[in-house]
């Protein structure tokens, strides 16, 4: 895979590429966080493994411009803070993993290989193009589609349809929603769900005259029922 890597730390930096190259992985590595973020909005990567604390623009910030420029490569963020509320800030701001300081290579290569296989579309196997009411979602080509309209999604919002079109007709709870997209298995207390699940509403459904996600009062939602 073609990796962006943002980390200021040399021996850390130079550690991680090491490992990522053994493995067979292509690295580009960035100390500053302006040069990762131009050169990951201008070449395409498979995953973007960005430090938090960086100098000039931290990874946080460059997880925010890139995902406000509706750039969707799969991102985990590596910190040092290894407080709750620093990785559900993350979460929120649209990264897909987040691995706290100190790691394993092994773990992060077990993570960046999950990501890859997310970012195309064969995290969980079966079909790549799933179905339902003139929605269609194309695992394969990141595309949705519904009544041959175009929808633009994000990566996290490709992946909570997924996980909601391949459940279709189940009542999915809030935790079963954090584990299954954001590999959350403990509540951390946010609205990171709710959030992006009217998101995804607001999207796949306000546009048409029927909907297809709803709440359950009480339990969580339901797509398809």
């Amino acid at each position: 895979m073609k990796i962006l890597l943002l980390e200021d730390n040399p021996d850390i930096a130079q550690w991680i590429e090491k490992g990522l190259g053994e493995a067979g992985h292509s690295v580009d590595r960035f100390e500053t966080g302006p040069d990762a973020l131009f050169t990951a909005t201008t070449r395409s990567y498979d995953v973007l493994i960005l430090d938090r604390m960086v100098p000039e623009l931290d990874g946080l910030s460059v997880l925010k411009a890139l995902r406000a420029a509706r750039n969707t490569t799969p991102v985990l963020m590596l910190t040092a803070l290894n407080e709750v509320t620093d990785r559900v800030e993350g979460l929120e701001a649209g990264a897909d993993d987040y691995l706290a300081k100190p790691f394993a290579i092994t773990e992060l290569l077990a993570r960046i290989s999950a990501l890859g296989r997310r970012g195309q579309g064969g995290a969980t196997g079966g079909e790549t193009v799933l179905k339902h009411g003139g929605l269609e979602l194309d695992l394969l080509a990141r595309t949705c589609r519904r009544d041959g309209q175009a929808i633009e999604l994000h990566a996290k919002e490709i992946r909570l349809l997924e996980v909601f079109m391949r459940n279709k007709g189940r009542v999915l709870t809030r935790s079963m929603l954090l584990e299954q997209v954001w590999d959350i298995n403990f509540d951390p207390e946010t609205n990171v769900v709710n959030t992006n699940v009217s998101r995804l509403r607001n999207k796949i459904d306000k546009p048409f005259q029927t909907s297809l996600l709803k709440t359950v009062r009480g339990a969580g939602y339901v797509f398809g029922a």
